[in-house]
């Protein structure tokens, strides 16, 4: 099924190049008003980075580009100096014709018929040509590889059906649930023997979500830990140092009560390394008790068919409203990484970042939103406390080379003033490079400023999005 119409389908199930260059800075000390944001003091999460997903063959239509219009691509997704710097690739697990067993070997116990061509670039939908494109080009080395349901032959219905041997799902061919952890575990072997292993390992995609049909599988709580029994054991036999997830629900409400499971359960518990959840019912306004594992918003977009490229109309695809939910998930959800799905989509629909149209490539406005934060927050960053307030929603992160990124979105209507301390963080001098994105400008490079004494002032535009590096 489409991606627009599993999204239309999902609204009512989720919520019942650069502009010009201009300076907007006031120098020296502005009116007494300027308020204060104190950065630095506190710490929280380690970021693991942010990523975006090319599955059901976008990843072929950026191969199939020509030289320049794919090194463009890659660059805006990839590239840490012009582009958005992703760092974390979401790859869809093929079950159909295009996966590693097409065909039923029979029953669960006899030899799997894997398939594999990996010199053939679509191997994959294209996405490992993509994978190793991101590695060997820009660097890229944490890969997230995530079923989004088995073979359907493993399943007890092709649409929306349940893994044959969980408990409550009972199937005349037989137990296919080692038959299916093989499976997975062998596509992550592939990947490895073609020099890309995956860092973390899915095996269900928005598993209480009945209400709609696309491709995906129904795994109550109960039947996730009695799967990752049998997947922990067989993914750690492998050898791999990838981590199994679990369990992309749909929304941050849903993920609790599957953590819960997990921990309730030991082996279940051991195999699991990273907790995730999509976004679409909303950015998580406090953090999940994940006992010390990262916790990944690892997909979302625009709900619907509908390509709105503009910074703030007020829309749920502009620009502004993507901020503020970059915002929210790192602030108050404390999430690990954030994920958008589609990072550049032929037919523009679904809303992705970047809109593909023969070799034309249309960055969206917030795709600069998100680029605000993954060009210049590097994984093993830590995010570092920053007051927030008098209109100014204020991120701030220390990356490991000792520079500190301070993301700041005026939600104002007028420019505000502010002078930002940043002595805490542990930097008293330096250079700060500022990045602004509104209307007018898109990650538009502003003229520098020096830090003095631990601070510096600057003014934001209203309604806009302002990232400071300083280093």
């Amino acid at each position: 099924m489409s991606r627009t119409a599993r999204r239309v389908r999902l609204v009512a199930a989720a919520t019942a190049s650069l502009a010009g260059i201009g300076s907007v800075f006031a120098f020296g000390t502005p009116a007494n008003a300027a308020p204060t944001v104190t950065v630095g003091g506190s710490s929280y999460q380690k970021i693991d980075g942010f990523g975006i997903s090319e599955s059901f063959n976008m990843a072929n239509a950026i191969r199939g580009l020509s030289g320049s219009a794919q090194k463009q691509a890659l660059d805006l997704l990839f590239n840490t100096s012009n582009g958005a710097g992703f760092s974390i690739i979401r790859n869809d697990i093929p079950s159909g014709s295009d996966s590693i067993e097409p065909s039923s070997p029979g029953s669960p116990s006899a030899t799997p018929h894997y398939v594999w061509n990996p010199s053939n670039g679509g191997t994959e939908d294209g996405q490992l040509w993509l994978a190793l494109q991101a590695k060997n080009n820009y660097g890229v080395t944490n890969f997230y590889n995530n079923a989004w349901t088995p073979p359907p032959y493993m399943t007890n219905s092709a649409d929306r059906g349940g893994l044959c041997g969980v408990p409550g799902v009972s199937c005349g061919s037989g137990d296919w649930r080692q038959a299916y952890a093989n499976y997975l575990v062998q596509d992550a072997k592939f990947w490895s023997s073609a020099g890309v292993t995956p860092s973390t390992l899915g095996f269900v995609n928005e598993p209480a979500t009945s209400t709609s049909s696309f491709g995906s599988m129904l795994f109550t709580q109960s039947q996730a830990v009695n799967f990752l029994g049998v997947l922990g054991p067989t993914l750690r036999s492998s050898g791999l140092s990838t981590k199994i997830t679990c369990c992309d629900t749909l929304g941050f409400n849903q993920l609790p009560s599957y953590v819960s499971a997990v921990e309730s359960n030991s082996a279940a518990n051991s195999a699991v390394g990273v907790f995730t959840s999509h976004g679409y019912a909303g950015a998580p306004t406090s953090p999940i008790n994940s006992a010390g594992r990262s916790v990944w918003e690892s997909e979302w977009s625009i709900n619907g068919n509908q390509w709105d490229g503009s910074w703030d109309d007020n829309g749920q695809a502009d620009g502004f409203n993507w901020a503020q939910n970059v915002f929210t998930s790192m602030t108050r959800g404390n999430d690990n990484a954030f994920f958008y799905f589609w990072g550049i989509s032929t037919t523009q629909h679904d809303s992705s970042l970047i809109g593909l149209k023969g070799s034309t490539l249309t960055p969206a406005k917030r795709y600069y939103a998100l680029a605000s934060y993954s060009r210049f927050v590097r994984p093993g960053a830590t995010r570092i406390s920053a007051t927030t307030g008098n209109g100014l929603d204020v991120a701030a992160f220390k990356n490991t080379d000792g520079s500190v990124i301070v993301v700041v979105l005026n939600t104002n209507s007028g420019s505000t003033s502010a002078t930002y301390a940043v002595s805490s963080a542990g930097l008293s001098s330096g250079t700060v490079t500022p990045y602004l994105t509104n209307s007018g400008s898109s990650l538009a490079q502003q003229s520098t400023l020096s830090l003095s004494s631990g601070s510096f002032t600057a003014t934001v535009p209203g309604r806009s999005l302002m990232t400071f590096r300083i280093h």
